[in-house]
């Protein structure tokens, strides 16, 4: 889908997001596209949906929905619908009920620059990459895995700020009471660490955590950080006045002084404890503290600070108060590190080493960075004290109780629930409890007890239908738990039977198991095949309505539990359904089948399809789709998914290629499977192998005068010099045959061999033409790598055609000797797209190289002299 050429837009491979403010930047013809795929699904931009997904490559187009953009900062996508713009046909996806939505980062990127929010949003982004919340993609798509990332860095966003996770409670605001008289206690401050501290986690991102620094942890609490620390073999101590007040303070390579002048209210004292941790580091000072933030503020103002309920002090910084406190007290600039981080040094070596470090992005090899924590509690909200401070003391008894109501889906009675008289004696009375989940809780456990009570009653649906299908009585005596839930959710036993009744003869309704399979697919429960039939991981069974769950049940009443099976398909028209297994489905990022059994619900009839010696096993390509992004693993497998359509590597509607002819598929594009990754081959193929649609790795190998005459062997011995002339030929020379004609190869691949006999200027360090070879000391010849050709389009203007390249692909560099002569092209994982033009000027008339951007490039109306 061609837009323009405006770089505005956050590029995810083959994709561009922008929000709807900014999609004056298009083509009006894409504009257009936009408004009448809107116009086909009955949406209105900026009240439906606010960002619009591009693809460069297809004539698809999605567009989404995130109610929050400006207000959250990590906004969440609530709706998308995804159009094939050869029909205007489309697929609606809602995301309100799942657990683990997708989430937006570097919201700048889908604004124009002008925009009032581009700055703080892009300030949040700087945060981020900062702490390093950026550097594993494959953890920030998903709610889930990126809130599990932020704890595991120390942090947590407030409005649009990352804030350290400091020696801070959780508290409500203190009432003007007799506190001020009391002694500040300083010590409750400190955290039980499961995970090292935001600083620490710094000191671990640059390579200081490797075994070669010592570190100093002044003030260091309950001693969390200095456990792990230890647990991985670093040299580490560290003082504290309260929980450690006979330790010797000591010097270290690192001293770190984290979330300690915040709580001393004390000015005069805190500079000292300042100064003093200053004094004992040998090369760098780590001090961190916490930022002034949207929350901070609980507590009555005392001396610069605010006093808590516990009695303890916070001191609040702004990010640049922090850091002219730092130089003020100490007489040394500080180096931000991340937000409510900086580190001092002490020499100007150390200074140095820091930025070689930065700059060459060394990791600590630390397993322990994060301790997994045993149980499962949340940091209590902001509720009122006596509420918050009984959830807190008595959390993990209130925690039983909630996962207990919301597996009822109703509120439990007291002869329900075991812990009864434990409840009664920590909170007083069993009403209390619920009242403190409920306030602790607020309007998000609202929501969880609103679908637990659905999902109960679609489940106690299904159980009702399902004993009339099979004529089985409800047994005698009821238990009582079902007793109230007949009570509770239908009134009487009866009505309850009634309703299954009712659905159990509403499986014959096609109309309903149509409706149905189209709901569950725009939640994401299962993938609908053009209005055919509705197939799903056999986990997500109990996320269906009742109706289909009930029709998959009584169809598969002589198959068994269809939960043995991996997928189901339910035939929406055609009264069946088909189960599905095989070979290892949770392993494989595309497994293959080795059973099928199609079961027609009118007359029972099944019918078993195998596959082995005589049929071979059909693999099942974008296993994702069969999934819901509340399973695990299912991340990962659809990046896996994602990556495999945007290679479009093979035709996959239908079944898709046979596991042999995609085996073939995968070795003639460089390709290979890797768990769940698609990684390029390593293997070394023969020269008459196709690279690329019109030429051999021979081709490249053999061409050129030098090589011709000497007859040299120039072979690469490189995997990686394969894949970059495979790369070379199938993005750049390929296109570029299929607009100019044939093309004729005047230097390809060059050898280290080759390059000594080659006369005149030559450069095998920048050129590229040695690809990924070593030299002799194991680097690479060229640091550039990424591969290179010189070429002749015969009887076509050479400037002309360096401007089609420039326009049209994505090449590294390009090199113009004139109208009439070959140029030189080269393409890289990471294309600058770099034009340089060889002119001949001064005296000696000398060929003189001027470089362009592939911008300033196309502005050239004739060809440079």
């Amino acid at each position: 889908m061609s837009t323009s050429n405006c770089e505005i837009g956050k590029k995810v491979g083959e994709y561009r997001y922008l929000h709807h403010s900014a999609l004056q930047v298009l083509e009006p013809a894409v504009q257009q596209t936009i408004a009448e795929a809107a116009s086909r699904a009955s949406i209105v931009i900026g009240k439906n949906f606010n960002v619009v997904k591009l693809s460069s490559r297809t004539d698809d187009l999605t567009l989404l929905n995130y109610p929050t953009f400006f207000e959250e900062a990590f906004p969440i996508l609530e709706q998308s619908w995804k159009f094939d713009l050869n029909t205007l046909d489309y697929r609606y996806r809602v995301y309100s009920e799942s657990i683990n939505p997708p989430i937006l980062h570097r919201k700048e990127l889908l604004l124009t620059p002008d925009h009032d929010e581009t700055p703080r949003f892009s300030a949040l982004t700087k945060e981020a990459e900062s702490i390093g919340l950026f550097d594993d993609t494959k953890r920030i798509g998903f709610l889930q895995e990126w809130e599990r990332l932020l704890k595991d860095r120390g942090y947590e966003v407030v409005d649009h700020s990352l804030i350290p996770i400091a020696n801070q409670e959780r508290v409500s605001q203190l009432a003007p009471t007799s506190y001020e008289s009391q002694q500040i206690h300083r010590h409750l401050t400190a955290l039980t660490r499961i995970q090292m501290s935001a600083p620490m986690q710094s000191l671990a991102r640059y390579g200081y955590l490797d075994g070669s620094k010592s570190i100093f942890d002044y003030g260091c609490g309950k001693g969390g950080d200095l456990q792990l620390l230890k647990e991985n073999d670093v040299q580490a101590a560290g003082w504290d006045p309260y929980y450690a007040p006979n330790a010797k303070k000591e010097q270290a390579n690192i001293v770190n002084m984290g979330f300690v002048i915040n709580v001393i209210e004390d000015a005069e004292e805190r500079s000292a404890a300042l100064q003093s941790a200053f004094s004992l580091a040998e090369e760098c000072l780590v001090v961190s503290a916490m930022l002034e933030n949207a929350n901070a503020r609980s507590g009555m103002p005392y001396k610069d600070g605010v006093r808590t309920s516990r009695n303890t002090f916070q001191k609040y910084f702004s990010q640049s108060e922090l850091a002219a406190y730092i130089e003020s007290t100490l007489g040394k600039e500080p180096v931000p590190i991340a937000p409510g981080v900086f580190y001092t040094f002490k020499t100007s070596e150390a200074e140095a080493d820091f930025f070689d470090r930065k700059n060459s992005r060394r990791r600590t090899p630390i397993s322990a960075a994060v301790r997994r924590k045993v149980g499962n509690s949340q940091p209590p909200r902001k509720r009122a004290s006596s509420f918050a401070r009984k959830y807190e003391n008595n959390s993990e008894l209130l925690e039983k109780l909630w996962s207990f109501w919301l597996e009822l889906g109703r509120e439990p009675k007291p002869n329900e629930v075991d812990d009864l008289e434990k409840i009664r004696d920590c909170l007083g009375s069993y009403p209390s409890a619920l009242k403190i989940l409920v306030t602790q809780k607020g309007e998000e456990g609202k929501a969880m007890l609103e679908k637990a009570q659905q999902q109960r009653n679609n489940d106690l649906i299904v159980q009702f239908a399902e004993h009339k299908f099979y004529r089985k009585p409800l047994p005698r005596p009821l238990p009582e738990r079902l007793k109230e839930d007949l009570r509770h959710f239908f009134g009487n036993q009866a009505n309850g039977l009634a309703v299954g009744e009712e659905h159990l003869v509403s499986i014959l309704d096609k109309a309903r198991i149509h409706s149905e399979c189209i709901e569950s697919a725009q939640k994401g429960i299962g993938w609908l095949d053009d209005s055919h039939s509705l197939q799903l991981h056999t986990d997500l069974i109990p996320k269906l309505p009742p109706t289909l769950r009930i029709y998959i049940i009584c169809a598969s009443s002589l198959y068994g539990d269809p939960s043995s099976a991996d997928l189901v398909k339910v035939h929406i028209r055609s009264g069946k359904l088909t189960l599905m297994n095989f070979d290892d489905f949770n392993g494989k990022a595309i497994p293959r089948m080795l059973e099928r059994t199609k079961i027609n619900l009118m007359n029972q009839r099944i019918d078993v399809y195998q596959y082995g010696e005589e049929f071979e096993p059909p693999n099942l390509y974008f296993k994702s789709r069969y999934l819901h992004e509340d399973q695990e693993g299912y991340s990962e497998q659809l990046r896996f998914d994602e990556k495999l359509e945007e290679m479009r590597v093979a035709d996959f509607s239908g079944f898709g290629p046979s596991p042999s002819e995609f085996e073939q598929i995968l070795q003639g594009n460089r390709l290979s499977i890797d768990g769940y990754a698609l990684v390029r081959s390593r293997d070394i193929p023969p020269l008459d192998s196709a690279c690329g649609r019109y030429f051999k790795y021979r081709d490249f190998v053999e061409c050129g005068e030098t090589q011709e005459a000497e007859q040299i062997e120039n072979r690469p011995k490189q995997p990686e010099t394969y894949t970059a002339l495979f790369d070379l030929a199938k993005k750049l020379l390929d296109p570029i045959i299929d607009y100019f004609g044939m093309v004729q190869l005047t230097y390809g691949f060059c050898s280290a061999e080759l390059s000594k006999k080659i006369p005149g200027r030559i450069a095998p360090k920048l050129d590229q033409h040695a690809s990924h070879e070593l030299n002799r000391l194991g680097n690479p010849i060229c640091e550039r790598v990424g591969a290179a050709v010189d070429f002749l389009v015969e009887d076509e203007d050479m400037f002309e055609v360096s401007q089609w390249i420039a326009e049209n692909l994505e090449f590294d560099r390009l090199y113009f000797y004139g109208k009439d002569r070959p140029i030189h092209l080269s393409f890289s994982e990471s294309p600058t797209q770099q034009v340089t033009v060889m002119t001949r000027g001064g005296k000696a008339k000398k060929l003189l190289p001027r470089s362009y951007s592939r911008e300033k490039f196309l502005e050239l109306k004739t060809t440079p002299t």
